[in-house]
């Protein structure tokens, strides 16, 4: 893993006041628009960070012929902002997609899923040439497993894989949404996974993806990112993996 950071202008010789999460996701929102081929179709993530990118990208549509969205909401959002969003089977290959991370590591591996959106986020993330985290400090880790591990799953499938994960040690729940078990965009649930700590995200990422039911797991080993713009409050620091 390689670094390099833009450092914040403060305007004065006092000690900046720190940046919000809020005013970190912008910073690297907009970094992110470097990555943006210009004439190309963009993918696009999901969450509060990667709406963040949306508004930036907004800024520079008539540049790009429009994007590939991860979820429903983030074509909502895209299409409020005049970019045409197209069908991921309309499109051979993207140049980049940015999304962001419920954690990531040292080596570019995600845990990620917390929007609910995971299977179309690893979907769109194979088909570009280029992954690119966008996040704030707070999600690097040194070993996944922190931020609870979302799991997609057929919902007759959810008994019996809960109880796999607890015989790794592991404490799952159905991750719930107006008192009701969420549906994702796939009509699908979500078992959320607690207690592990994922020490080789690859091998992890390939068991529970062969459970019969699961429809995707949210470890990004096999789709890692290869560069994560990460904010702190010294500007936005850029990790190459």
């Amino acid at each position: 893993m390689t670094t390099s950071s833009s450092p914040r202008d403060s305007g004065t010789q006092s000690t900046p006041k720190p940046l919000t999460q809020d005013q970190l996701k912008t910073l690297v929102g907009q970094a992110a628009l470097k990555y943006v081929v210009p004439g190309e179709i963009v993918g696009v993530g999901t969450g509060s960070t990667v709406n963040k990118f949306i508004d930036a990208l907004a800024t520079i549509k008539d540049q790009i012929r429009g994007a590939v969205s991860s979820s429903v909401a983030s074509t909502q959002r895209l299409t409020a902002l005049g970019i045409k969003v197209f069908d991921s089977n309309d499109v051979d290959q993207l140049s980049v997609y940015i999304d962001g991370a419920d954690e990531i590591d040292g080596k570019g591996n995600m845990v990620k899923g917390g929007g609910a959106a995971l299977t179309r986020e690893k979907i769109v993330a194979a088909q570009s040439r280029l992954f690119v985290c966008i996040a704030d400090a707070s999600k690097l880790v040194d070993v996944l497993g922190k931020f609870p591990l979302p799991v997609e799953v057929i919902p007759m499938a959810a008994r019996r894989v809960m109880a796999q994960f607890r015989a790794m040690g592991g404490v799952p729940s159905i991750r719930q949404k107006d008192g009701q078990a969420l549906v994702t965009d796939n009509g699908q649930c979500i078992v959320d996974v607690t207690g592990l700590q994922i020490t080789d995200p690859r091998a992890f990422e390939l068991q529970v993806s062969q459970w019969p039911g699961v429809v995707t797991v949210g470890v990004f080993a096999l789709q890692h990112a290869q560069v994560c713009l990460l904010g702190t409050d010294s500007g936005v620091k850029t990790l190459n993996f």
